[in-house]
C-alpha cells in the first residue's frame, strides 16, 4: 500500500551549493539519496515530495559542508505478507509472470496460479490453464497475494516477492469478472 509520510533526516550540503536557495537543494539532495532506495523499516521510496521545516545548519570542523536537520514528506511503497495487490502483467515465461507493483516487479510462479495443468504458449507468450482455457499475457492486470517478501537495501534489484493467485477472489481481470457473472442471481438456477 502507498503511503504519504513525513519524516525526519540530516542533509549534507556541499560549500558550493550554499549560495542557493537551501529548500530546493535540500529537496534535490533528498530526492537523490531515496527515491528508488529501500529501508525494510519503511518501504520503497517512491518520492521526496516537499520540504516541510529546515532546521539550523551544523559545522563540522574539517568539512566544508553544512549539515541541515529537514522534516520533509514521502511517498513510499509498503508491502506486507498476505497483502492482496493490484499489478499489470509485464512478462510472461515457462515458469511464470513478472507482474509490475509501480517501482518493483514480483513472481508469480506457475505453482501459485491453479489446480490446473499450466501451459506455456511460447509462440504467444502466454500461460494457458489446460482444462479452463484460462489465460494469463503481458498487460493483463491481476489481482494477487503476497507469499514471499525478501527486500534487498543494499540492491533493491535483488529483491524478492512472491505472489498466489490460488485462492478465491483471486486471478486477471478476465477471470474475476467471469466468477462475477457465473454467481450473479440472474444466472442462479432454483
Amino acid at each position: 500500500m502507498y503511503y504519504k509520510m513525513i519524516l525526519v533526516d540530516k542533509v549534507r550540503v556541499p560549500a558550493e551549493l550554499l549560495g542557493e536557495d537551501l529548500r530546493k537543494v535540500s529537496l534535490d539532495i533528498l530526492q537523490k539519496q531515496f527515491e528508488g532506495s529501500i529501508d525494510k523499516s519503511i518501504g520503497i521510496f517512491i518520492a521526496v515530495t516537499d520540504i516541510l521545516e529546515l532546521g539550523e545548519g551544523d559545522i563540522v570542523p574539517g568539512d566544508g559542508a553544512v549539515y541541515y536537520y529537514v522534516k520533509f514528506e514521502a511517498v513510499v511503497l509498503r508491502l506486507a505478507l498476505q497483502e492482496i495487490i493490484c499489478g499489470e502483467v509485464v512478462e510472461v515465461i515457462s515458469f511464470g509472470a513478472f507482474v509490475s507493483l509501480g517501482p518493483i516487479d514480483a513472481m508469480l510462479h506457475v505453482s501459485q496460479i491453479s489446480d490446473d495443468y499450466i501451459n506455456y504458449d511460447e509462440k504467444n507468450a502466454r500461460l494457458v490453464c489446460q482444462e479452463s482455457h484460462r489465460q494469463i499475457a503481458v498487460g493483463d492486470i491481476m489481482r494477487s497475494r503476497i507469499v514471499a517478501l525478501s527486500l534487498s537495501e543494499r540492491d533493491p534489484r535483488e529483491s524478492k516477492i512472491g505472489l498466489t493467485m490460488r485462492q478465491a477472489g483471486l486471478g486477471t481481470e478476465n477471470w474475476l469478472t467471469e466468477e462475477f457473472e457465473k454467481e450473479s442471481p440472474e444466472n442462479a438456477t432454483a
